[in-house]
């Protein structure tokens, strides 16, 4: 085995060797501890600001434990939080600087591997990303699921939130009920309990073989996830031995698993930018076609909300990830190594599925159309996605005029204004909440419908941005529109009345208007003033990269490694 990497720090001899032991031994280490075991770092994106992960402090003992057992010596640190409920102006504005706090305190710590706890949306995308740019053993723990939500005799769950609020527009739902269901809906630790992007996450890293099995979908408050938190304790002490890297998991292969198993259990539209910037973290070359290449043969095995009727609770109990994955058998790449050693399909092979409801088969699939669809055309040149398992099948092919915001003040001021112009065969078009325009790339893009069409009986229409919308969302809508509005794509130049054709069969998407009145537009068109000028933000602005790219800053591209070159004394 070769020399422990925290040794350049606990190993030395002298004043260095004694001002880095001597410090730590004010919490109680005994000597040994420093003597050649493996320190592991538990990377907690713990905070009361963060509901979704408020109970991995207490998780993170449970990791403790494992590691002592098999012989390393656990040390907890904490990184930036993302808390998708209440940080504003949107966590994915601040994904990449949490990436950035993972890395630097992963490389510049005398760690010699890694356990990450993430949970809520972008806590798990944004310190995986930096454990890639160092390139450690590392193993991801989710902090799982809520348990079903109850209100009034029915499950809820997070996607209700939207039927909830379109009920409450429409006058079906009282003030008092409204709250009434909030406290009935998240009543257990952890992340939303439908396949919004939380969960997506934790299917998305399982799927790319860093996890143990079953960590998708074990509820927070399930003691098997505090059995599963022990177990990985356990199992990063073995992979430091082994050498086990990030690189060595994260092939080729794991992405177009990850893409294939995405498609199957209905998965966030954010997945995309955030397996692209993971890819480009870790080197592996990924384009936004990939996502409908390998997504394209897969059904939809999954009947979770919002793309069907259940939750993640109900999904453990039915088998679970293993169980898609042993169903997906015949499209994956079999072979992909996991964290364990094994191979995504060992892990899988003694699975069992224990409700069909909840887990289709491939030959009786919950859906036809799953995954994600890429479109192109003269309205986005480098793509725009749409999730077609959440959309009304009449609306794939649509053509209708466009009703523009140019940003999302417009649209809140406007959308229920009685005269706007605006009917059932209409294209909403919301500008300028890209990367750079909000910037930060809201989820904003499955806007709320016009209240006199809602009035109407109106439940879906075609609606199109540059920015995201909630993995608990539904609703044809087109999203990730790149170049984005603001970086000067032709995005920013449709106006009202423009006529849109939408044909996600043909993958396409087409603005009417010529590219002679295109070019007199660019003319006129200005880049719209956002008003910051120092800090995060403005360096943000000026180095993100669009959507198609994974909205990642350009200077953290690829990675650095482990390797710190510099002594502090």
């Amino acid at each position: 085995m070769k020399k422990l990497r925290s040794q350049n720090w606990f190993g030395k001899t002298g004043k260095d060797g004694f001002i880095y032991r001597a410090w730590m031994k004010n919490q109680g280490y005994p000597h040994d501890e420093f003597e050649g075991k493996s320190v592991i770092g538990i990377c907690n994106t713990w905070s009361e600001l963060t509901p979704c992960n408020g109970h991995l402090r207490d998780l993170a003992e449970f990791v403790k434990r494992g590691v002592w057992e098999a012989g390393g010596f656990p040390l907890e640190f904490p990184v930036m939080s993302l808390g998708e409920t209440l940080m504003k102006p949107t966590t994915m504005l601040y994904r990449n600087l949490a990436s950035m706090d993972a890395e630097e305190s992963i490389r510049g710590n005398p760690l010699d591997g890694v356990v990450l706890l993430g949970g809520c949306d972008k806590t798990t995308p944004s310190i995986l990303m930096g454990a890639c740019s160092v390139d450690l053993p590392s193993i991801f723990l989710s902090g799982g699921p809520m348990l079903n939500g109850r209100h009034r005799g029915k499950t809820i769950g997070t996607t209700d939130v939207w039927k909830f609020s379109e009920a409450h527009r429409k006058g079906e739902l009282s003030a008092d009920e409204f709250v009434a269901a909030e406290a009935n809906m998240c009543r257990s630790d952890g992340h939303c309990a439908v396949m919004g992007t939380a969960s997506t996450m934790a299917c998305m890293v399982e799927s790319l073989g860093l996890t143990l099995p079953q960590n998708a979908a074990i509820p927070a408050s399930d003691s098997r996830r505090k059995v599963l938190a022990h177990l990985s304790g356990r199992r990063i002490v073995e992979m430091v031995k082994e050498d086990l890297k990030l690189s060595k998991i994260l092939t080729r292969e794991a992405f177009e698993n990850a893409i294939m198993i995405n498609a199957a259990v209905g998965g966030s539209t954010n997945f995309v930018v955030h397996l692209l910037a993971i890819a480009g973290r870790i080197g592996v070359p990924l384009e936004l076609e990939d996502f409908d290449k390998f997504s394209e043969k897969i059904p939809l095995l999954v009947n979770l909300l919002p793309s069907g009727t259940f939750m993640m609770e109900d999904f453990y109990y039915a088998g679970g990830l293993p169980q898609v994955i042993k169903e997906l058998s015949p499209f994956l790449n079999n072979n992909a190594i996991t964290v364990n050693g094994h191979s995504i399909e060992k892990n899988a092979s003694t699975a069992e599925c224990f409700d069909r409801n909840v887990i289709a088969t491939i030959e009786k699939p919950f859906k036809v159309e799953s995954g994600i669809a890429v479109v192109k055309g003269n309205l986005c040149p480098h793509g725009a996605i749409i999730k077609p398992s959440a959309a009304t099948a009449s609306l794939m092919q649509h053509k209708g005029k466009a009703v523009v915001f140019e940003n999302i003040e417009d649209y809140k001021a406007r959308i229920d204004v009685p005269d706007l112009e605006v009917d059932e065969q209409s294209i909403l078009v919301l500008k300028n909440v890209g990367p750079k325009g909000y910037p930060g790339m809201p989820e904003v893009g499955n806007m709320g419908l016009p209240k006199k069409l809602l009035a109407k009986g109106v439940t879906d229409m075609v609606r199109i941005s540059d920015g995201r919308m909630s993995g608990t969302a539904f609703g044809t809508v087109i999203l990730h529109v790149s170049p984005e509005a603001a970086a000067g794509g032709p995005f920013g130049l449709v106006e009202s009345g423009d006529l849109i054709e939408l044909d996600v069969p043909k993958r396409t998407i087409t603005l009417h208007v010529s590219e002679k009145e295109l070019e007199n537009r660019r003319q006129s068109w200005k880049a719209p003033e956002l008003g910051y000028d120092r800090g995060y933000v403005q360096m943000y602005i000026q180095h993100v990269e669009q959507a198609h790219q994974g909205v990642d800053l350009d200077f953290l591209k690829g990675h650095s490694g482990s390797e710190v070159t510099r002594d502090s004394h």
